[in-house]
């Protein structure tokens, strides 16, 4: 089998299971939902019981599509983080740009209340809580980019990443120790991470800036195969390193930025998808990695918001601690199979 024939297998696997992990999202809960009310609920029919249909298009439908939309973006943003700093630790986690994220967040929930009344209303809207978030990892990142400019070595450079988040935290630590019960207990609650009660308006901001870090990423997917072999080969093919770096930053802050915004730092996504990725394609060109990492971070999530909900259960477990337990243990794995393809 030729790689084109298999990469054509893998990739309608991928939607095969995507749709699979979909469906299985939507009825497994506390309540249990049956496919064929699912499917009469998605198409326009009648549902049996009003209660199903009441939860599948009120709850589990937009659950469902955070989770898609949240996988796609983490994983995208690490792609671009690893390819971009050519270091397989790299992502949006590790680098800090989530502890950004959570220190613009935390600004705006933790430090509005000594703000004048309309504009604390402004900062904790949607909006506001978007640009807060979507600011704080755009300067990390930043910060961040212009140390490893100094700095040569990939492991500095992610070390520094983690320095820079501690700082973030460090001073969210300040701003929770002057924050009132209910402002500190809304902002605990958001950082455990949640993919549910997301209004539909909430949502349609998410994917717009999910989809515009998209097409930002779409647009860089020829220089970063260029930049696998080194800025100065990229260089003498006539690709301005310093504006495709610039595109990748945005990019990786509206996708990081908006999901924390909405969804709560969530760890390990996108460090461990590309990897995945890259292991079940074989293939370092990102005109396949690209859509490859798109549609498995969003069946990874789809899976782990699914297991997150104890199936029979009326508990649900945080989405950060859901997707900790799976990928730190894959994260393990590649790095020990790594070093026994070298030995």
């Amino acid at each position: 089998m030729t790689a084109t024939n298999r990469h054509k297998l893998l990739f309608g696997l991928l939607g095969i299971t995507l749709i699979a992990l979909f469906l299985i999202n939507i009825g497994t809960g506390s309540v249990s939902v049956p496919l064929k009310e699912i499917l009469n609920s998605l198409t326009g029919n009648e549902v049996s019981k009003k209660s199903w249909e009441y939860i599948i298009l009120n709850y589990r439908l937009p659950k469902a599509f955070t989770a898609i939309l949240a996988g796609m973006g983490l994983s995208i943003s690490g792609l671009l983080m690893q390819t971009l700093f050519r270091n397989p630790l790299a992502g949006p986690y590790v680098l800090g740009l989530s502890s950004g994220a959570s220190l613009g967040v935390a600004f705006v929930i933790l430090g509005a209340g000594v703000l004048p009344v309309f504009l604390r209303d402004l900062l904790i809207s949607s909006y506001g809580i978007v640009i807060a978030s979507t600011l704080g990892s755009f300067l990390v990142l930043m910060a961040v980019l212009f140390v490893s400019r100094q700095l040569r070595d990939t492991m500095a450079i992610l070390i520094v990443g983690l320095m820079f988040g501690n700082f973030a935290s460090a001073i969210v630590g300040v701003l929770t120790y002057f924050s009132t019960a209910e402002q500190l207990q809304k902002f605990t609650f958001w950082s455990l991470g949640s993919l549910g009660n997301l209004s539909w308006t909430s949502i349609t901001i998410l994917f717009t800036t999910v989809f515009i870090g998209m097409l930002l990423s779409l647009i860089s997917i020829k220089p970063l195969n260029a930049l696998l072999l080194g800025e100065n080969y990229a260089r003498s093919l006539g690709i301005n390193f310093g504006r495709i770096r610039f595109i990748i930053i945005i990019a990786t802050s509206l996708l990081a930025g908006s999901i924390t915004a909405f969804a709560g730092p969530i760890a390990f996504v996108g460090l461990a998808v590309p990897h995945m990725a890259k292991l079940l394609f074989q293939t370092s060109n990102h005109a396949i990695l690209f859509w490859a990492t798109l549609a498995l971070g969003a069946a990874i999530m789809l899976l782990c918001d699914t297991l997150s909900q104890m199936p029979g259960s009326e508990m649900t477990l945080p989405i950060n601690a859901i997707t900790s337990l799976i990928g730190a243990p894959v994260i393990i794995w590649l790095l020990l199979r790594k070093r026994k393809m070298i030995n």
